[in-house]
């Protein structure tokens, strides 16, 4: 049976906050860290997945042990990206209450730094930031991080790869008396070795959520595709998930680019995020998806840290990830919070032998998606372009003389007659479509 947040040794004035937030019961990882980061004075690695409820698990216990009346920054929480440092920020605050008096303070990149400047020169306790972020405040000097006494990496993992030289600095820069709290969804080798470089002896390791990746309500598949029709396999799979949420990851930008206006030519409710794009359109594509006014996110696995949606149903690696950590870090983007969700991976066939490999690491099983037929796929491109013709805008430019004498030609056309002609046409143009690269193949065999 779990424990209380009061079984944990939570004060009575933040279980009112949760339980204004309608959080009663502590998660797992929440139930094994809370009472160690309370109660001892050891360093902690945390292994949990994403959306198991890590904020709360080093957030609660920290605002408890700030001590209001020292004026100095007591904890220092580091992200990979802003949309996570956000993430954090905001829970930290709705956690907080009047009477703790503790101040916290976003300083994430990609927004102006002058106005951060100005705010650390107020009082502030828990500072949430960007490795890069954090790196340019202490070369202008504007901020103190030589007396915390809490060093807090969350999604670790994403960070000792990507932004290693940034982190290392900021390691250089903090006294060795803190102590750390790292969390991580994986263990790669160099996370080991943070943890032997830099963190104490008697490190604790908590492990929470983590049976395989496969027993948290996420059904894995793939599907084997030619190059040739992997779009096409796309688009069929989401047009069949219509009216849900989900992630498309992408290896590079430029996929992410091209993928997102494929996307839109067809219709589909869409955004892409990347780390080329600025904070100011990264900002409003995330908080389209998190309000429910686009379904499908195109996105790198960097600019993806951060997204907590409880309602994504479906993940698809448009690229099958490069290491086996990535891959949790994708499917967990869905099945948060004990719902059920689908990670798919469109994969050529030369790929096909990396899948037992992926179960074997993970201790996942994946079954085969079912691929579209020929049929299936061209009905559905059907159905593809008769949206895209029912969303077009009228051409308000062309004059009303020229309009009269094109609606001159349909007048005597019933509605049905009309959408049969012009259905009628656009198999035409499909079936001329085929034609034409086979017959410019043959004339290269000549």
């Amino acid at each position: 049976m779990s424990k209380t947040f009061s079984e944990l040794g939570i004060h009575a004035e933040l279980q009112e906050s949760l339980a204004k937030l309608q959080i009663s019961v502590p998660t797992n990882v929440q139930e094994k860290t809370i009472p160690l980061i309370l109660n001892k004075k050891d360093d902690v690695v945390v292994l949990a997945k994403t959306g198991t409820g890590k904020t709360a698990a080093f957030g609660l216990p920290l605002l408890q042990l700030i001590d209001a009346e020292n004026k100095n920054i007591q904890a220092l929480i580091l992200a990979p990206t802003r949309e996570l440092g956000q993430q954090i920020h905001a829970n930290l605050v709705s956690f907080a209450t009047e009477s703790q008096k503790a101040t916290i303070a976003s300083i994430c990149g990609g927004i102006p730094i002058k106005p951060q400047i100005e705010r650390l020169k107020e009082t502030t306790h828990i500072v949430v930031s960007t490795p890069g972020r954090l790196v340019d405040l202490v070369k202008r000097e504007a901020i103190n991080i030589k007396d915390i006494n809490y060093f807090i990496l969350d999604e670790a993992d994403e960070m000792v790869s990507a932004l290693k030289e940034e982190v290392d600095a900021i390691i250089k820069e903090i006294p060795k008396t803190r102590r750390t709290l790292l969390f991580t969804a994986t263990m790669p080798g160099t996370i080991k070795q943070l943890v032997q470089n830099y963190m104490s002896k008697h490190v604790v390791h908590v492990e929470a959520d983590m049976e395989t990746v496969g027993h948290q309500g996420i059904d894995h598949q793939y599907v084997v595709v030619e190059p040739i029709e992997k779009l096409n396999v796309l688009l069929h799979f989401l047009a069949s998930k219509e009216g849900e949420r989900g992630i498309i990851f992408c290896k590079t930008k430029a996929a992410v680019n091209k993928l997102a206006k494929n996307l839109a030519i067809n219709k589909f409710s869409s955004g892409a995020i990347h780390g080329s794009l600025t904070q100011g359109i990264r900002d409003r594509i995330m908080g389209q998806f998190r309000e429910g006014n686009i379904d499908i996110l195109v996105a790198t696995d960097l600019a993806a840290r951060g997204i907590d949606v409880k309602e994504i149903s479906y993940v698809v690696n448009y690229h099958l990830p490069d290491t086996y950590g990535t891959y949790v870090h994708r499917s967990g983007r869905t099945a948060r919070a004990g719902a059920t969700g689908l990670s798919l991976s469109i994969i050529q066939q030369e790929e096909l032998e990396e899948i037992p490999e992926f179960e074997e690491d993970l201790g996942i099983v994946f079954k085969e998606y079912k691929k579209a037929d020929a049929q299936s796929i061209e009905e559905n491109n059907g159905l593809l372009w008769a949206k895209k013709i029912f969303k077009i805008k009228p051409n308000r430019t062309v004059s009303e003389d020229y309009k009269s004498q094109i609606k001159t030609i349909f007048h005597h056309l019933t509605k049905e007659e009309l959408v049969d002609k012009i259905f009628a046409d656009y198999l035409a143009q499909t079936a001329n479509a085929k034609i034409k690269p086979e017959a410019s193949k043959k004339k290269k065999k000549k």
